[in-house]
């Protein structure tokens, strides 16, 4: 049997990691750093693929796979606009470590959630909540990039009016997806305490 570091879900891991530090020594040359990130986020729905195709689930690579996305939007966000994204930087690293006490399976853990969380977390955010709020997650930073380099799409104009929004309002519903589960991890935390020493 192959060790959990040789996971191929962590293998890809690597190489993912390997792309968000080639994309942070190139971030002024937007063609490759765009690349290499936009090949980093692809890879990331691989991962998981992988890690249920061939029973390579660990809690090692649960940990792993958050990690790296949470480096390559702190890199962005840093270099984009550090205000705003200190804010979601800050918050996302909170939920991670609030959400990890769960290991490789956080993502079933919404059961007494609100609506709101349920529907983001459904089917693996396989939901139209889920794809806004993971789009305005990973996508918002790169549309920012665009916007910062002057890049320029087809229907550039039309994308940014109608693109833009749904990205903003995704990345917002994430933000109070992300304090919901610190608030309720912090908590769970009081009240087990409380209740030990009730005991």
């Amino acid at each position: 049997m192959a060790s959990v570091y040789l996971y191929v879900p962590n293998l890809i891991g690597y190489a993912r990691l390997l792309l968000l530090v080639i994309s942070w020594i190139y971030f002024e040359h937007s063609t490759l750093f765009l690349y290499c990130y936009s090949i980093s986020i692809i890879l990331d729905g691989f991962d998981g693929y992988f890690a249920r195709k061939l029973n390579q689930i660990s809690a090692f690579g649960a940990w792993l796979d958050v990690v790296i996305d949470n480096l390559g939007r702190t890199m962005l966000w840093c270099y984009l606009h550090p205000k705003i994204g200190f804010l979601f930087i800050s918050t996302e690293w909170l939920a991670f470590v609030c959400l990890h006490t769960s290991g490789p399976h956080w993502k079933t853990s919404f059961t007494n959630a609100p609506f709101w969380v349920t529907a983001v977390m459904a089917k693996g955010f396989k939901t139209l909540p889920g794809i806004v709020t993971i789009a305005g997650l990973n996508v918002l930073p790169l549309w920012l990039y665009k916007f910062q380099h002057n890049i320029q799409l087809p229907f550039n104009d039309i994308l940014d009016t109608t693109v833009y929004p749904c990205l903003i309002a995704g990345r917002l519903l994430c933000l109070a997806v992300e304090l919901w589960c610190i608030m309720t991890h912090i908590t769970h935390m009081v009240k087990m305490e409380e209740e030990a020493k009730k005991q």
